[in-house]
């Protein structure tokens, strides 16, 4: 039996101490699209058929039909254009942002790093970084 088709990864979730405050964050320094808000989550559009969660902290514990929560500095890469490197570099800068570690790896990526403001490990990544990537 052959495996069935996935499409990729639809949505991936950062837990947050305070949802409006990390949406702005997101907002400013990538322009994405709110696309929901609820009482205990935004959904962002980051592309087509990509969407990044930020989830209240403890907020969806108590939820009886699919209780999950999140806590910890967690990592997110985004996907960036070579050429765009130093474009990015730059719009940190301009956001206040600092950029914690660049990384030249070995197939020819590079990548920079930066912490969003619940401490999680943003990561913009140019092609070169995996086998597959």
């Amino acid at each position: 039996m052959s495996t069935p088709r996935l499409n990729g990864i639809l949505e991936t979730s950062l837990y947050v101490d305070d949802v409006d405050r990390s949406v702005r964050f997101y907002q400013s320094l990538f322009g994405f699209e709110v696309i929901y808000s609820g009482a205990r989550l935004t959904a962002l559009a980051v592309r087509e058929h990509q969407i990044l969660l930020l989830f209240k902290k403890r907020g969806s514990a108590d939820i009886p039909s699919i209780p999950h929560d999140g806590d910890g500095q967690l990592h997110v890469a985004f996907a960036i254009p070579a050429e765009d490197l130093a474009a990015w570099e730059a719009q940190l800068t301009a956001n206040g942002v600092a950029v914690v570690q660049k990384t030249a790896w070995e197939r020819g990526g590079h990548s920079l790093y930066f912490r969003d403001p619940d401490q999680h490990l943003i990561e913009l990544a140019t092609p070169g970084l995996w086998s597959n990537y």
